[in-house]
């Protein structure tokens, strides 16, 4: 795959192009600083740990973040708002909102906390990470070749509200994530898999 799309567990991603880009790094297990980019959605202890991003970035890494990260991370940290399209060292952004609808969830990420997902541009190919959401009608509007979506329920989409999600996206490409770590299985991105309109790759564990 080109760029390279690395899953590291729950939501955290390594994507390889033109540069080095993280999203959510958590649980980093060696010490590569080699991020160029560190992107994050939002402030929950599983998507933004100092540690972490410690590990991944060097003296010339940016990190990005919604409003919740602002004083909490020291270095070069990029303050993002929903809506907004810029560049960090040389990797196009869109930021995108991501927030939960369903009532039973409205103490995990209610749309005023302000978590953000992110289109972000290598190798000409767009990768939306839809952050911890459920399906929100501002992804009618979101165009992506590749889309990494949530699948567990409990905190974000289910299988079948993900399925939903890439109704209103239409990637080309959909990657299931926010499984195998605190809440969701293999299955629930398997089912995922079996129900959605579009071509499906399941990354790391395969049963």
């Amino acid at each position: 795959m080109d760029p390279k799309i690395e899953w590291l567990g729950h939501d955290g991603f390594r994507l390889t192009g033109e540069k080095v880009v993280y999203v959510d790094p958590w649980k980093i297990q060696n010490a590569p600083h080699d991020a160029d980019v560190v992107l994050i959605t939002h402030d929950h202890y599983d998507h933004f740990v100092v540690e972490d991003i410690d590990k991944v970035r060097h003296d010339k890494t940016i990190v990005v973040g919604p409003e919740q990260i602002r004083g909490k991370i020291k270095g070069n940290v990029m303050i993002v708002r929903r809506g907004d399209v810029t560049t960090a060292n040389g990797v196009p952004l869109q930021v995108t909102p991501a927030y939960n609808v369903r009532a039973d969830r409205q103490g995990f990420h209610p749309n005023h906390y302000g978590g953000v997902g992110y289109v972000v541009t290598l190798k000409g190919k767009r990768i939306y990470h839809t952050g911890d959401t459920d399906p929100i009608p501002e992804m009618k509007t979101i165009q992506c070749d590749i889309m990494l979506v949530p699948v567990s329920g409990t905190y974000v989409c289910t299988a079948d509200e993900a399925v939903q999600a890439v109704e209103m996206v239409k990637p080309a490409l959909a990657i299931p994530m926010h499984w195998d770590t605190i809440v969701g299985s293999w299955q629930d991105a398997n089912d995922f898999k079996q129900k959605a309109g579009v071509p499906v790759e399941i990354l790391g564990k395969t049963s």
